[in-house]
């Protein structure tokens, strides 16, 4: 697995700006039920409620890539556009980091590797319930994939800058 994640960190990185390209009615389709399946018991326990109503912008800064959830009856929706409450922004390595755990989330957020905007207090509700979600609830090879990857990154020294920001 870490053979797998060191090679995708060095093919990846020139792939990963192509995503702003694949349409976002594909983009809504594939994480909406990629997100369903992977938060199914979180979403059922109610820890999402939170975002009902609301709306959450997540903007991957260095690929251009951004997207609004909120929830509804039916489980976390996407859109291109909302009217946004809050809004967290990064870098793919950041999100990486944080997803494989590598990285304390309060340091991302404290460093302004990661930054949110608007509404404060419901950002840093979705901070805690993301940083308190089991990885456990994860398939096991996915979280595999993840650690291995968040291992596998590494963030370019202060002043040097992205080969495609």
């Amino acid at each position: 697995m870490k053979a797998f994640a060191r090679l995708a960190m060095r093919v990846g990185p020139p792939l990963l700006p192509l995503g702003r390209h694949v349409p976002f009615p594909l983009q809504r389709l594939v994480l909406e039920k990629v997100i369903a399946r992977l938060f199914a018991e979180p979403l059922a326990a109610g820890e999402f409620d939170l975002l009902q109503g609301r709306w959450l912008r997540l903007e991957v800064s260095d690929l251009s890539l951004a997207w609004c959830l909120t929830r509804d009856k039916g489980g976390l929706r996407i859109a291109a556009e909302a009217p946004v409450d809050v809004c967290i922004r990064g870098n793919w390595r950041e999100f990486l980091l944080l997803a494989s755990r590598q990285e304390d989330p309060d340091t991302l957020f404290f460093r302004r590797r990661l930054m949110i905007e608007g509404d404060t207090d419901l950002g840093l509700g979705i901070k805690n319930l993301l940083d308190s979600l089991d990885p456990e609830g994860l398939p096991p090879k996915l979280w595999q994939l993840i650690c291995a990857l968040g291992e596998a990154v590494e963030i370019p020294a202060k002043g040097k800058t992205e080969a495609f920001s």
